[in-house]
């Protein structure tokens, strides 16, 4: 499905920076070189280990683009929904995908989706572009009930120039670190779970071995990778009030006045009727013990 009409809820200004037709096929012929080709696997490989998602499960891309990081989800089996503010980007998407991925065109701070819609929420090299990334965020969080995939542009990378040197477009974004973006999550959804870890250690002409050490968990903790991927998992928080519950004691039977009490007999009761051992009406006689007759 490729819903290409522009869908708002309501007077959103656009994101910071839409790609045209221009940056569209520039950026197309740059993510299809070898070294990129071979980033993008690493960085694809770094989202599914942070998201764990299962097949069939459900995930926004935002800011799909050409469907750069929204093909593997696709081919991991997920269903996949794409929004993106560019209808270039969008046709180049429908183009590699065609009905396997539902398409929106749309802006990042104002999602046309319902709260809880997906399982998952994914930024891959997007938010970097978002007029409001805080309300992005918020977005996001609204719209998924499991976890959020943000993938940036690390912005203490050590080779960051060197990886990204490409299509101008570059020149727009804004960037992140892991901790800056870590205390923007928690400033949106509370005090919830947030892990990072960085991809791209190498320079882009490393060979398949040095892919082979990008995996190391122990390197993917280095934080001056090129590429950042950070999850937040979200924590349900419920709104509650105090309910008011009345009171009613149960029923007492009531006691007639001048009734005899109810309850065992004693030792030193008066017998108001014949007794078995006295043979008589009266009382029992001191140090017997009363029985009744059974009438």
């Amino acid at each position: 499905m490729f819903n290409i009409q522009l869908i708002r809820k309501g007077g959103m200004r656009p994101m910071g920076y839409v790609f045209d037709f221009q940056d569209a096929r520039e950026y197309e012929q740059w993510a299809t070189l070898e070294h990129n080709r071979r980033a993008a696997r690493l960085e694809h490989q770094l989202m599914f280990d942070l998201l764990q998602p299962s097949p069939n499960e459900s995930v926004l891309d935002i800011g799909c683009g050409s469907g750069l990081s929204t093909r593997p989800l696709v081919e991991m089996g997920l269903n996949v929904t794409g929004v993106d503010p560019s209808p270039y980007m969008l046709d180049l998407c429908f183009a590699a995908l065609q009905n396997r991925v539902e398409l929106y065109r749309g802006y990042a701070e104002d999602l046309p989706f319902g709260d809880n819609s997906f399982n998952y929420a994914i930024f891959f090299i997007a938010l970097e572009f978002a007029d409001d990334p805080m309300k992005a965020i918020e977005e996001a969080c609204r719209v998924a009930k499991d976890k959020v995939f943000f993938g940036l542009l690390n912005r203490f990378a050590i080779n960051g120039t060197q990886r990204w040197r490409g299509p101008g477009v570059f020149s727009q974004v804004r960037f992140f670190s892991p901790w800056k973006l870590k205390k923007m999550i928690r400033s949106v959804a509370g005090n919830v779970p947030v892990v990072w870890r960085t991809a791209c250690q190498f320079p882009y002409h490393t060979t398949r071995m040095m892919e082979h050490f990008e995996r190391s968990a122990i390197l993917q903790r280095c934080p001056f990778g090129a590429f950042a991927g950070v999850t937040a998992t979200l924590v349900p928080r419920f709104r509650t009030r105090p309910l008011a519950i009345r009171y009613r004691p149960k029923k007492v039977p009531r006691v007639m006045t001048g009734s005899a009490p109810v309850g065992p007999a004693t030792s030193d009761h008066s017998c108001m009727g014949r007794c078995r051992r006295h043979g008589r009406s009266g009382g029992p006689e001191p140090g017997s013990r009363h029985e009744s007759l059974s009438v």
